[in-house]
């Protein structure tokens, strides 16, 4: 690598460290009044949720992630369009094909730097934010937890689980037992339960109901064992948003989901939008050689960045309305999340090729 290329990369991250610094504010500043919208004052303190806000600020910069890179890739050619280094590297014998591709090789040190950040630091961080403003508003007057309804299901028995305790144990548990014929044969009903470590659970406060030639029979007991469905993955895991899970959890949930014959769709959506990002990140960040290039006596930045911010707007809300009409009606997964990204890579190496013929 020359001393070109090291002097272009190094501008370019210079620029997604503005980029960064201009929009992680802005959403975060909207994310903390969304936040207080919840507060309480017994439960939900504004100082949580300050600390849930900063906690999901990796996540934040990982999903502006495509943004940033256009809007870095921007800022940082720009300006050394604007001072006439790019018109002085092309003198000396640096193409626009040769920028392209150190383009390139930033966005992809920028890709994996965001992999590994989504993968071992802003996931967990996210994961412990939604712990920690669900035990806060589950404290409050109302005793309301924000915890995901659990569901399962294992050939004819069903299990649901309202929400989970302080300790991570399930409150609230139904026990649905049905016939060949799904009328049902079977009702549970248990207040709480513990879970031991071979897989079973003792339930506690139990109320069964039993219905068989059409009699109904009432029982009621103190504990009774049960074979959990819930044997992959840990409950609070299985309460988390699709969104905060790493790849490995993805993989793991899909599994679990796909063993106890229930959707999975949505999770697959966010497993191959983790695997599209980089692409997406490749193609925007490749974008911005048209936007140097395309007018480049152009004397300030305020012009390109304001295109740049409606092109990103535009691209990330065309993505998202692709990403759930492919979950809405079942499309395939891996077409719906990589076509879109893949057409404007195609794109933007095609522009960058014009603009490198037309230079």
């Amino acid at each position: 690598m020359n001393i070109f290329s090291r002097y272009i990369i190094r501008n370019v991250f210079l620029g997604f460290a503005a980029a960064a610094g201009l929009l992680i504010p802005l959403f975060t500043t909207f994310d903390f009044i969304n936040e207080l919208d919840d507060v309480s004052a017994h439960g939900y303190r504004w100082t949580q949720a300050l600390m849930v806000v900063l906690m999901t600020i990796p996540r934040y910069l990982i999903d502006l992630g495509p943004f940033i890179a256009l809007l870095g890739g921007i800022v940082g050619l720009g300006q050394l369009s604007k001072t006439l280094e790019l018109t002085a590297m092309r003198i000396s014998g640096f193409s626009i094909f040769k920028i392209s591709l150190v383009i390139l090789y930033s966005g992809l040190m920028l890709t994996l730097s965001l992999g590994a950040l989504d993968e071992w630091v802003a996931s967990p961080l996210q994961q412990r934010a939604f712990q920690l403003k669900e035990t806060a508003v589950a404290q409050g007057e109302n005793n309301v937890s924000t915890g995901n309804i659990l569901w399962a299901r294992r050939n004819s028995e069903f299990v649901t689980v309202k929400t989970l305790d302080e300790h991570n144990q399930p409150i609230g548990i139904e026990i649905f037992h049905y016939k060949p014929d799904l009328s049902l044969e079977s009702y549970i009903y248990a207040e709480r339960a513990s879970i031991l470590d071979n897989g079973m659970w003792v339930l506690h406060g139990v109320n069964q109901k039993k219905w068989a030639n059409g009699k109904e029979t009432v029982t009621t007991q103190d504990d009774l064992q049960w074979q959990s469905l819930f044997t992959h993955m840990s409950l609070k895991e299985l309460t988390m948003p699709s969104e905060s899970f790493s790849i490995k959890q993805l993989n793991h949930y899909i599994n679990y989901l796909q063993s106890t014959n229930q959707p999975n769709i949505e999770f697959k959506l966010a497993l191959w939008q983790k695997l599209g990002r980089p692409i997406l990140i490749l193609a925007m960040i490749l974008l911005a050689i048209p936007f140097t290039f395309s007018v480049p006596r152009a004397p300030g930045l305020g012009s390109r960045l304001a295109v740049g911010v409606i092109v990103g707007l535009l691209t990330y809300i065309s993505y998202q309305i692709i990403v759930n009409l492919g979950l809405l009606f079942s499309l395939n997964v891996p077409l719906t999340t990589l076509t879109p990204p893949i057409l404007l890579l195609i794109m933007a190496l095609i522009l960058a090729y014009r603009f490198n013929k037309r230079h």
